[in-house]
């Protein structure tokens, strides 16, 4: 609970609030920020809800508000002008609009005009200015909150709202138009200027029930309960039955009155109400000050006569004559309308009396006496409540400040759909990424997978390969040394009786079994390297030279630095591959001329190979199978032909970059 003086210092803070409500506030772009912000973004609003009065609307009867004559056309211009009898400087002014009830949208604003413009003006200045300007575009409905316009550095006695477009009148099935407000507040500080002045209309459309008039524009009551997110709940002061005390109050020193509040007693918090909206508030009160405790010297401060049951509400607001005075009393000089034929019924009460000195309650926390009572009241509805700033719902604000937060709220309470709407979709997005992520991520184990499968499948083809290589390694040149090993032995045995020839064979045989030896290094060395070291073109020309020790040979190469490019696998294929022609032609052709041509570019390798020697016998239709095997090995395609000199053969190894070059 805060005394007015703490409230009142708020108005600062507030003052800057109701900046926000306006409808000039830039947009905020939703879609550039981020999760984080989004959600760091309504945790601050419903943080920020959490201080702010809630609205709770009124229930029972009272006056409604303004109504112009209706129109079948929307553009017809209205306009409503309060004359302030002084010149003020105004800061803000407050436009309460009229409350309907839809049966499917709900509380909606009703008459609230689209497009309007707010001028201001002095006495010497009959044209004015234009302080404010809205329009549809602005999006100032639907609302049930109050709308606030700032309004700095503008001082009149006059100030004018002139609508050029109007929403539609609720209540009638065919379009009819009209302009409606339930109170127009005008402050100068913390002081509603506009209260209880004068107020000219275009046209003003009243009703029998004596609900609707031009002087209800200003006459205080809002159609809303003062229901603070502050302060503690506190039950109204009310007399014992048949009571009708007169209230005195010592303000401990004199103060400069000029506004009084009576907020009426609670009508409960029960729907419906347990009573009428006047309960407690007599028909006709006077409000008098005096320096002397006695009231010898008392003055009138405010003489109230109420002229109907409409002219009731949650709050009575009056701005008064200043008066100087230190004790202030409440006489009730008639019954409420239901007893005024039962006196022993009556009875009074408040929920809270306020008496304001420059903008501050000076009332606040002071100790009303009850006189004339002869039994006190419920122990729940102490006199001291009168006085200790808090109603049924909580903290009694300034009625500026409470009028801001209700703007306020309405503000933070449209946009935080909006937010929760984005970030709906974020989640919704980041949900649907997730599973894209979530099917990627299963996708690619999958193809982790399979690759892992078709490396194992590739490691045991290369193992496959290896031993067919090995196999061929070993029958092309350890199955040929081994051949010609034995043929030096049968050689050997021949020349037993000649020591030069069996010496001869004898050193001729150690070498080819050391030849054995290293092709069988050799082959497992292939096994152990990660690198095979070759020279092709030289090599080729060795191992000819070897091999063809009987025989006229020739060999020519056209493209070397092609032959160097080659992975070293392939060059050994390709010089086993040669090596083992060379093999089957000192074997089995009877030669004694071989041609070799190595060609290669950029498309293929060609090794061509003819000798002079016997044709293949015509019951041979396909390759030699040494040779046939050597080809498959590489990927070459193998041709063998007989000519009428001998026989030619073809290798020819098809160049794919990525695959066989280094």
């Amino acid at each position: 609970m805060f005394p007015y003086r703490l409230q009142l210092a708020l108005i600062t803070f507030c003052t800057g609030l109701c900046c926000a409500t306006q409808a000039q506030e830039p947009q905020i772009d939703l879609k550039t920020r981020s999760i984080s912000q989004l959600e760091q973004q309504l945790n601050d609003i419903n943080s920020e809800l959490k201080g702010l009065a809630h609205l709770s609307l009124r229930s029972g009867i009272g006056n409604v508000g303004y109504r112009s004559m209706q129109q079948v056309a929307d553009d017809h211009p209205e306009w409503v002008e309060i004359q302030l009898n002084a010149e003020y400087p105004i800061d803000q002014v407050v436009l309460v609009p009229t409350i309907w009830r839809d049966t499917e949208a709900g509380f909606q604003a009703d008459g609230f005009p689209l497009e309007f413009q707010i001028r201001a003006g002095t006495e010497a200045d009959k044209t004015g200015k234009v302080i404010a300007k809205y329009s549809e575009a602005d999006g100032l409905l639907p609302r049930i909150a109050p709308f606030i316009v700032a309004t700095d550095d503008t001082t009149a006695s006059w100030l004018r709202i002139e609508s050029f477009k109007h929403s539609r009148w609720k209540h009638y099935p065919e379009p009819k138009y009209t302009l409606q407000f339930s109170e127009v507040l005008i402050f100068s500080g913390t002081k509603n200027v506009a209260l209880h002045q004068t107020v000219h209309t275009s046209s003003n459309m009243t009703d029998s029930a004596g609900a609707w008039d031009e002087r209800f524009l200003v006459d205080g009551f809002v159609p809303y309960l003062m229901d603070s997110a502050l302060g503690s709940q506190s039950l109204a002061y009310v007399s014992s039955i048949g009571q009708r005390p007169t209230l005195t109050l010592d303000l401990e020193r004199p103060y400069p009155i000029n506004q009084i509040h009576l907020h009426a007693v609670d009508q409960s918090d029960t729907v419906p109400q347990v009573y009428a909206g006047d309960l407690g508030i007599p028909p006709h009160l006077r409000v008098e000050g005096a320096m002397q405790p006695n009231f010898s010297d008392a003055v009138t401060i405010l003489d109230y006569q109420r002229e109907s049951i409409n002219n009731t509400g949650p709050i009575l607001m009056w701005n008064v004559p200043e008066t100087t005075c230190r004790y202030v009393r409440i006489v009730s000089l008639g019954a409420d309308r239901k007893t005024e034929f039962s006196p022993d019924k009556f009875r009074i009460g408040y929920a809270e009396v306020a008496l304001f000195s420059g903008g501050h309650n000076v009332a606040f926390g002071k100790a009303f006496q009850a006189e004339g009572t002869q039994t006190p009241p419920s122990s729940a509805r102490l006199i001291s409540s009168l006085t200790d700033g808090n109603n049924l719902y909580g903290q009694i604000l300034p009625i500026r400040t409470w009028m801001e937060e209700l703007a306020r709220r309405h503000d933070l309470e449209t946009l935080k759909p909006l937010i929760e709407q984005a970030l709906a979709q974020r989640y919704a997005r980041q949900k649907s990424q997730l599973r894209m992520v979530s099917g990627l991520a299963a996708l690619l184990a999958a193809a982790i997978g399979l690759i892992i499968l078709i490396q194992r499948n590739a490691r045991q083809r290369q193992l496959a390969e290896l031993k067919e290589r090995m196999a061929a390694d070993l029958h092309d040149e350890l199955g040929a040394n081994l051949h010609t090993i034995r043929l030096f032995g049968d050689l050997a045995k021949e020349s037993v009786d000649s020591r030069s020839e069996l010496l001869e064979l004898l050193d001729r045989s150690s070498d080819f079994t050391e030849r054995s030896i290293q092709a069988v290094r050799k082959s497992l060395g292939a096994l152990e390297s990660k690198d095979l070291h070759l020279q092709l073109v030289d090599d080729m020309r060795d191992i000819s030279s070897r091999i063809l020790t009987d025989q006229s040979h020739t060999i020519t190469f056209k493209g070397e630095a092609m032959l160097q490019h080659l992975k070293p696998r392939k060059q050994v294929d390709l010089f086993l591959f040669y090596k083992e022609c060379l093999t089957n032609i000192v074997r089995h052709s009877g030669a004694t001329r071989v041609t070799t041509q190595v060609i290669a570019n950029q498309k293929s390798i060609q090794i061509i190979v003819t000798d002079n020697g016997h044709s293949l016998p015509d019951s041979l239709q396909n390759p030699p199978a040494s040779l046939a095997r050597r080809a498959k090995l590489i990927g070459a395609h193998l041709t063998v032909a007989n000519t009428e000199t001998g026989t030619h053969i073809t290798l020819i190894l098809p160049l794919r970059k990525w695959n066989l070059l280094k």
